[in-house]
């Protein structure tokens, strides 16, 4: 094999919470990790000279030592002997700095594309261990699917019953938010709602994709609205959504959106009966648009 093709797949936190803080200054975690259908493309392959070539499709993004997924070429090239050089194209398609384990992925998928380029033979366990020093979410990255992962991440359990097939909307705002900053401003003591996540296991196990859909919790976001307050307006939109009613849904009666009322062709095109109002939904379209992307990948 000299050249082989990868997806590398975004991941969400339908739960996350942080239990402690070690003394080394790593937080503790309780969170349910689900990869999406969401990826970055990774086309790799082997060179005669013993180099690492990476190239992006974004100029800003670095592609040398800097790079999660030029360390994980070279930690597997030291680890195990290869004398080879190896060149990576990384099409990123998930957003940066945005919560979804982008450069963790990449990085998972290039210790995977190494082992498979160079016939290595590792275990998934094998791999899982050499992503583990890499960064903490990277051997979830490997493993993928429903897990619930604690200590710092490291600590994997794969859920019995997992994430029933269903679509799931990502709103990124144009902000951008490192994980590690977010984390040293976290006052975890002072976290007075925890996400439940025994409640999501089981809700999870019924298929219960709506009840899900109100379990969904991350104590981050304590940090990140206060940074951002437009998260809190983003939110409080899908929250609407959420509970299959709108933004306006406090000012409602009897089921119908006060600004829109039930008639299709008043203002903005109300949804009728559900009483679900276009704002909620953040323009139909938008949504019906998110779903056909999907289906492209």
């Amino acid at each position: 094999m000299r050249e082989i093709r990868l997806k590398a797949r975004a991941k969400i936190n339908l739960t996350l919470d942080v239990t402690g803080k070690r003394e080394d200054g790593y937080h503790l975690l309780e969170t349910i990790m689900q990869t999406v259908a969401l990826y970055d493309g990774i086309y790799m392959k082997k060179l005669e000279k013993p180099v690492i070539k990476l190239k992006t499709n974004l100029p800003w993004l670095p592609t040398d030592a800097r790079n999660l997924a030029w360390k994980a070429a070279n930690l597997m090239r030291e680890t195990f002997g290869i004398k080879e050089g190896v060149f990576i194209e990384i099409d990123k398609r998930i957003p940066v700095a945005a919560g979804l384990a982008g450069g963790s992925t990449d990085c998972a998928a290039v210790l995977v594309g190494m082992n498979r380029l160079f016939g290595l033979g590792l275990s998934e366990a094998q791999l899982e261990e050499v992503a583990g020093r890499l960064g903490s979410d990277i051997p979830y990255c490997i493993r993928r699917g429903t897990v619930l992962c604690e200590g710092v991440g490291e600590v994997m359990t794969n859920v019995a019953h997992p994430c029933p097939d269903c679509y799931v909307v990502l709103a990124k705002l144009p902000v951008s938010v490192s994980t590690a900053s977010v984390y040293k401003q976290l006052r975890w003591q002072e976290i007075e709602q925890h996400p439940d996540t025994k409640a999501m296991l089981k809700a999870m196990e019924e298929k219960d994709v709506a009840k899900m859909g109100k379990l969904l919790s991350n104590v981050l976001e304590t940090v990140t609205i206060e940074l951002h307050p437009r998260i809190a307006k983003n939110k409080s939109t899908f929250d609407g959504i959420r509970g299959g009613g709108c933004p306006h849904e406090r000012q409602r009666s009897n089921g119908v959106c006060p600004v829109y009322g039930q008639s299709k062709g008043k203002k903005g095109g109300g949804s009728g009966e559900t009483g679900v109002c276009p704002e909620g939904l953040l323009g139909n379209k938008n949504l019906s648009g998110t779903k056909r992307a999907e289906r492209r990948t």
